[in-house]
C-alpha cells in the first residue's frame, strides 16, 4: 500500500470517529460576584478586619480535602467553578457529582472545565451531565479527530502530536467566587484515600476572601479561551432531560450499592453530611497577603518554547531569585533540566540551604520521570543540595486524619505515592498549587497556584516537608566514594543502600526515558 493510500485510509477511518454535527454557540461568561450570595457576603464580612488579606488553611489530609469540596458544593448559593486535569470515576467522584446535581437543582450555576484527557470515551456521559440547564461543561485543547473510540483517538493524536503534550494541568475548585481550593489533587478515589491499589498523598489549600476573586479571573480566562470548547461540540446528538433523569437514577443506585458493599468507606466519605467542618476551618484561617499565579491559556499554542511573559514561573521568579537562607521544595515529579541545575547549585553555593522531597523510583507512578531526574542527582549532591526520596508507603489499615504529609493511611492498605507540589522560601513565604518542578510544568502544561506571605503558614508547610524527609519515610540520597547511596531507617536503625530500590521494570522505564531523550517532555 502506498504512503498516500495509507494516509487516505487513516483519515477515512478517523472520520468515522467523527466530529459532532451540532453547531453549539460559545457564550462567554464570567465569575458571579460574591455579593450575590449570602455565603459570599459572610466571607466578605469575615475578611473586612484583615484589610485586603486573604485567609488560608492547609488541607494535607485526604479526608479533609474531600470534605472541603463537598461542603463547598453544599454551601454554594450562586456559582461553582471547577477546573481539573483528570477526573476518574469512583465512589468519591460519584458523591461529588450527586452533590453538584443537587446544587444545580437549587439554581447554582455550575461551570466545569476539563482537560481533554479526561474525556477519553466519556463524551456522551459528560454531555448527559451538561443536559442540566444549570450545568455547563467545556473541554480544553480538545482533540477534534476520532473521538469515538480509544483506537481512533490514538490515531487522531498521531496527526496532532504538537499539541498532545500541552495540557491544562490546573486544579481549582471555586464556590460563590469567595472560597477556593488550590493544590495538587485531581478528582478520583486515589486522591481521597478511597482506592484499593493506590493513594496519592497531596497538599491542598483552602483559600478564602480576595484570593478567590483572583482565582475566579484565572478560571474565566481559561473558560473563555478559544481553546475551550463546549462538550456538545463533540457529540452527534444532545442528551435530553430524560437521558439525564435516567443517569441520575443509575447514580443513585450506584451510591446505594456502595453503601451496602463498602459501608466503612461510604460512611467515612459522607462525614461532610453528619459532621461538617467548614465553620471550624473558617475559624482556623491564617490571614495573609498573597498572590494568585497562573499560566496564560495561550501558552499551549507556542510553536517552540512559550513567551516567558505567559508563564507562571516568570511571576514566581522574584521569589526564586530572592531566597537567601533556605529553600525547601516538594515536587512529586522533579526534573530540573540544565537551567534548574544551574539555579539550585548556584543557590547552594551562595549558602542557601536547599532541600528537595520527591518520589523514589520504587514509589513514583511515572518511572520515566525518575529517569529524567536521576542523572542530575550527583551534581546536585556535589554542591550540597539535600535530596530526599519518599519511600513506597504500604497502608496500615488506619484511615486516621492527622495533619501530616501522608495524611490518612488507606483503609485498604494501599500503597502511597507522593503527589504534592509546594515551595517554602526563607520560612517566610510558601507556594502551593499544581506546579511540578519539571520541564512539562514549566513549558508545556498550564498551571495555577497561590503564593502566601506568612511565616506561620510557611512553617506548617515546612513541617509537612520535614515529616516526609524523616529517615523512616524517605531515602536520603548521599555521595559515598563518588557514588550515590541511599540512607534510610528500618526498625529504628539507620542503614545505607548502595543499589537504588526499585523493580527491574521501573529501572528499565527510567533508563529508557533517559536513553531516548524524553527529558523535555517529562
Amino acid at each position: 500500500m502506498s504512503q498516500r493510500l495509507l494516509a487516505f485510509f487513516l483519515l477515512g477511518f478517523l472520520g468515522l470517529g467523527g466530529c459532532a454535527t451540532l453547531d453549539v454557540p460559545r457564550v462567554p461568561s464570567e465569575a458571579l460576584p460574591a455579593t450575590q450570595s449570602a455565603f459570599g457576603r459572610s466571607i466578605q464580612a469575615q475578611a473586612v478586619p484583615y484589610k485586603g488579606r486573604s485567609g488560608f488553611r492547609l488541607l494535607p489530609n485526604s479526608s479533609e480535602a474531600f470534605m472541603a469540596r463537598a461542603e463547598l458544593i453544599r454551601n454554594a448559593q450562586t456559582s461553582l467553578d471547577l477546573q481539573y486535569y483528570i477526573v476518574h470515576d469512583g465512589i468519591s467522584t460519584r458523591m461529588l457529582v450527586d452533590e453538584l446535581l443537587t446544587a444545580a437543582d437549587r439554581g447554582v450555576r455550575v461551570r466545569i472545565l476539563l482537560d481533554d484527557t479526561t474525556s477519553d470515551g466519556l463524551d456522551q456521559i459528560i454531555a448527559t451531565l451538561a443536559a442540566h440547564p444549570q450545568i455547563q461543561i467545556r473541554l480544553f485543547n480538545p482533540l477534534h479527530l476520532g473521538r469515538s473510540t480509544g483506537a481512533t483517538r490514538a490515531m487522531g493524536r498521531l496527526f496532532n502530536l504538537s499539541l498532545q503534550h500541552r495540557r491544562m494541568h490546573n486544579k481549582l475548585w471555586l464556590a460563590d467566587n469567595s472560597v477556593a481550593i488550590v493544590g495538587g489533587r485531581n478528582l478520583g478515589d486515589e486522591y481521597f484515600d478511597a482506592e484499593p491499589n493506590l493513594n496519592f498523598t497531596d497538599i491542598d489549600m483552602l483559600s478564602v476572601g480576595p484570593v478567590a476573586e483572583q482565582l475566579g479571573h484565572s478560571f474565566d480566562q481559561y473558560w473563555n479561551s478559544a481553546l475551550s470548547k463546549p462538550i456538545a461540540d463533540f457529540i452527534s446528538s444532545a442528551p435530553s432531560s430524560r437521558d439525564l433523569a435516567t443517569a441520575r437514577g443509575l447514580l443513585e443506585t450506584s451510591l446505594a450499592e456502595s453503601r451496602q458493599q463498602n459501608h466503612a468507606l461510604y460512611n467515612r466519605l459522607r462525614t461532610y453530611k453528619t459532621q461538617p467542618r467548614m465553620e471550624i476551618w473558617r475559624r482556623e484561617l491564617i490571614w495573609a497577603w498573597n498572590q494568585a499565579l497562573w499560566d496564560a491559556p495561550s501558552k499551549v499554542l507556542a510553536k517552540a518554547d512559550p513567551d516567558p511573559r505567559l508563564l507562571l514561573t516568570t511571576q514566581l521568579a522574584p521569589e526564586l531569585e530572592g531566597v537567601r537562607h533556605e529553600l525547601m521544595m516538594i515536587s512529586a515529579y522533579f526534573v530540573p533540566g540544565q537551567p534548574g541545575l544551574v539555579y539550585l547549585t548556584s543557590r547552594a553555593d551562595a549558602g542557601v540551604a536547599v532541600s528537595l522531597l520527591t518520589n523514589s523510583l520504587e514509589a513514583t507512578d511515572v518511572p520515566a520521570v525518575h529517569g529524567g531526574y536521576a542523572p542530575y542527582r550527583k551534581a546536585l549532591l556535589e554542591h550540597g543540595v539535600k535530596l530526599y526520596e519518599l519511600r513506597r508507603q504500604p497502608g496500615d489499615g488506619g484511615g486516621g486524619s492527622g495533619p501530616h504529609l501522608l495524611g490518612s493511611r488507606s483503609l485498604y492498605g494501599s500503597d502511597s505515592s507522593l503527589h504534592s507540589k509546594a515551595m517554602i522560601f526563607d520560612r517566610q513565604k510558601s507556594f502551593i498549587g499544581s506546579f511540578n518542578s519539571d520541564p512539562r510544568s514549566v513549558l508545556w502544561n498550564t498551571e495555577v497556584g497561590v503564593l502566601v506571605d506568612s511565616p506561620e503558614l510557611a512553617e506548617h508547610v515546612r513541617k509537612l516537608a520535614l515529616q516526609g524527609m524523616a529517615p523512616a519515610l524517605s531515602y536520603e540520597a548521599k555521595l559515598q566514594g563518588g557514588q550515590v547511596v541511599w540512607v534510610t531507617e528500618d526498625n529504628g536503625q539507620l542503614h545505607t543502600l548502595t543499589r537504588e530500590p526499585g523493580s527491574w521494570w521501573r529501572r528499565f522505564n527510567a533508563w529508557f526515558a533517559t536513553t531516548v531523550g524524553l527529558e523535555r517532555m517529562l
